[in-house]
């Protein structure tokens, strides 16, 4: 057996979410994890060889109910516990699971070591269920190591199914699918089939030298604007001008195309003389925002709108709530959208 010194240290932090629940027999509802119903019902857990240790957020909460606030004492209980452990897995539920993994890279810099978040579409201890795969799989992910020791992957990531993605890439795609997540943007980071195939040359790496520095600092003045054929500005000024929204990531058509209207792009300037970030994001899940290969996308341009580039929804906003959150001017949180922080966008990387 190996000695202590080389047994992969992870820390399991729970958050809440199906994969942590259980079936009460006797009364058909589901109650919460326990790191005991954990090693009871996947003993499989013990074969792996690692010293496993746990947190938990007190009570764990449904991921619906997920806020800045809830994200902080995430990262807060990684940070505190970096120096001790090897890897991170983060059992989250699934439905705001992209938003988690996104905020936690900008909170996380100079992060070396594994932060796996991962769920279920079943709770473990169902007959047929897909929690035990996945977090078994994780804990593998954040214990491995590259050829010379290192940790092979040094990021925020979501292993789900048959794929590890980069946090702030993904976005969850299927409510009942056992491989709910995709990232449409950039290929997975690794396959896990019979073995688990890492693509080393897509995982990031921070600079030489880099510490961690925790990041706490996230202003939640924000908001998304969906536009559809019909829109009118009677719904829209709402939502573009509401007093102490600081920015608002605005879902496009297609290449970042919206309407021309004198109406709409009159609105869309006005809200930006007043200081509001406006983020051009494409409703499209593939494919990101081009603003000068059509007109009315050049028209948001000329109008002061912010290019989202191939951003997901949830990296854009979280990358708004951490930006405004050290308060940064308006100029300031434009410049930097446009900047790769974490890996979140292609262009600038």
């Amino acid at each position: 057996m190996a000695n202590q010194e080389t047994v992969p240290r992870i820390l399991i932090v729970y958050t809440g979410g199906t994969i942590g629940m259980t079936e009460d027999l006797s009364t058909g509802a589901l109650v919460p994890f326990s790191f005991d119903h954990l090693m009871k019902n996947v003993p499989k857990i013990g074969r792996l060889g690692y010293a496993l240790d746990h947190v938990e957020l007190t009570p764990p909460i449904d991921s619906s109910n997920m806020n800045p606030d809830t994200w902080a004492k995430v990262a807060k209980m990684i940070a505190d516990a970096y120096d001790r452990f090897d890897g991170f897995v983060v059992l989250h539920g699934t439905d705001t699971m992209a938003y988690t993994s996104s905020a936690l890279s900008f909170m996380l810099p100079g992060l070396a070591k594994p932060v796996i978040l991962t769920g279920s579409q079943l709770p473990i201890g169902e007959i047929r269920e897909d929690g035990t795969e996945n977090l078994i799989t994780a804990l593998q992910i954040a214990a491995a190591r590259t050829a010379d020791g290192a940790p092979m992957v040094q990021e925020v990531a979501i292993s789900f199914g048959r794929h590890l993605w980069r946090g702030n890439r993904a976005t969850k795609v299927s409510s009942t699918n056992f491989g709910a997540f995709e990232s449409f943007n950039y290929p997975p980071l690794a396959d896990m089939d019979l073995h688990i195939v890492y693509r080393q040359k897509l995982l990031a790496r921070p600079p030489v030298g880099a510490a961690l520095a925790p990041d706490y600092a996230m202003d939640d003045a924000v908001s998304v604007a969906f536009l559809f054929p019909g829109i009118t500005e009677a719904v829209l000024r709402p939502q573009l001008t509401a007093p102490g929204v600081k920015a608002v990531v605005l879902r496009t058509f297609g290449a970042g195309n919206a309407p021309t209207d004198t109406w709409f792009t009159e609105l869309v300037a006005e809200a930006v003389r007043a200081g509001k970030v406006i983020v051009n994001v494409t409703q499209c899940p593939a494919g990101g925002v081009e603003e000068k290969r059509y007109a009315t996308g050049d028209a948001l341009a000329r109008a002061g709108v912010v290019s989202g580039l191939d951003m997901t929804c949830e990296a854009a906003l979280t990358k708004l709530m951490h930006l405004l959150g050290h308060g940064l001017t308006s100029a300031e949180v434009a410049a930097a959208m446009g900047k790769s922080l974490a890996g979140e966008l292609t262009v600038g990387e």
